[in-house]
């Protein structure tokens, strides 16, 4: 995401909490704060409580700016920049209002009792910066929506990039694996149902297992994360074969998707790029009608979406779902490309700027 806003402003400056991707091509433009070298660095629930205040001074106020773009699902619409009569216009892309302060329910780190305290008393700090913002884009009509109850202002939806041309064009991806990531591809079952995602709970695998389960179909677990104890303990539990493909790579991944039956995606999601992913591979998508899913999954065109993850409701849903005529899925997508997400920045920036 940050790579494609910053081919889009390719003069542009790019400021970081800390940078764990050194390799990226945008590197040699990246500014780390100063939190890249104490031991809060990648430890994100104590950053968290000192990042309000680094984003403030983060940005060198020797230099002026025309405008700053802020990328925040945390809280990096508190930055400044000096313009050239006082701070610049900031325009904010917003991936989610803070979840563990806004919608604790969707996120553990802000359950307890001293996270209450903190998300309590960061509140109103965090509503007033966002009124700063000169315009407010949402990355869903989902997110839209959290964005007015939670900061009290309107916002734009550009949903986020997709690489579906790539995913799209040329051969088949099982076609341009390695010898060992094909042996992979060739020992799963000829037909499954694919769960993919970071293995953590509010991704919600466990219903990826219960789909397959409830139509009698083999389950592919793919990805890792805290949870893979777990899911291998609900895995052997299951009354169906439940494989996990460990952390696959981008051509692994898309050859998944072309070879299963259907991709399963329970959570409720800010918008969920892995199910556009899927659909442009061709695949048929299961995904939950509450969030920001709902705004790609078209019913009858390229998946089916899901109010109740109960037995009957999955095994309807995951024979709808294959059901669906493959060849139309990819170009339902087509509106999600880095190209015309780049377009839809590019003009809401210029709007914003009065060009």
């Amino acid at each position: 995401m940050l790579e494609v806003i910053a081919d889009t402003f390719p003069t542009s400056d790019i400021v970081v909490p800390w940078n764990n991707a050194p390799w990226r091509h945008i590197t040699p433009r990246v500014t780390e704060s100063w939190l890249a070298s104490t031991p809060i660095r990648d430890r994100k629930a104590m950053a968290a409580v000192a990042l309000p205040m680094v984003w403030r001074t983060v940005v060198d106020r020797h230099k002026e700016y025309e405008w700053v773009l802020a990328s925040s699902h945390l809280f990096s619409h508190h930055v400044r920049a000096k313009g050239a009569g006082g701070d610049a216009p900031k325009f904010v892309y917003v991936h989610s209002p803070a979840r563990y302060i806004w919608n604790p329910e969707l996120d553990d780190r802000g359950k307890g009792p001293i996270a209450r305290v903190v998300g309590a008393g960061l509140k109103p700090i965090d509503r007033r910066r966002a009124k700063e913002a000169r315009s407010i884009a949402a990355n869903s009509a989902f997110v839209k929506a959290r964005v007015e109850q939670a900061w009290q202002r309107d916002a734009v939806v550009i949903h986020p990039p997709v690489d579906v041309q790539r995913i799209i064009d040329g051969r088949r991806w099982r076609d341009r694996l390695t010898p060992q990531e094909e042996a992979v591809l060739a020992a799963l079952p000829a037909q499954f149902v694919l769960g993919a995602s970071r293995f953590v709970s509010y991704k919600r695998l466990d219903l990826v297992v219960r789909a397959g389960e409830a139509s009698g179909l083999p389950v592919v677990l793919a990805g890792d994360g805290p949870l893979r104890a777990e899911l291998e303990l609900l895995a052997a539990e299951a009354s169906v074969p439940v494989v996990f493909v460990e952390s696959p790579g981008s051509a692994l991944l898309y050859a998944l998707y072309e070879s299963a039956a259907v991709y399963v995606f329970p959570p409720v999601e800010d918008f969920g790029m892995m199910p556009v992913e899927a659909m442009a591979a061709g695949t048929p998508v299961i995904a939950n009608a509450v969030g920001g899913a709902r705004e790609s999954v078209r019913p009858g065109v390229n998946g089916v979406l899901v109010e109740r993850f109960d037995a009957a409701e999955l095994q309807r849903a995951v024979h709808a779902a294959a059901a669906l005529d493959r060849s139309r899925i990819p170009d339902s997508v087509l509106d999600f490309s880095v190209q015309s997400f780049q377009r839809r920045l590019e003009d809401w920036v210029q709007t914003g700027l009065g060009a």
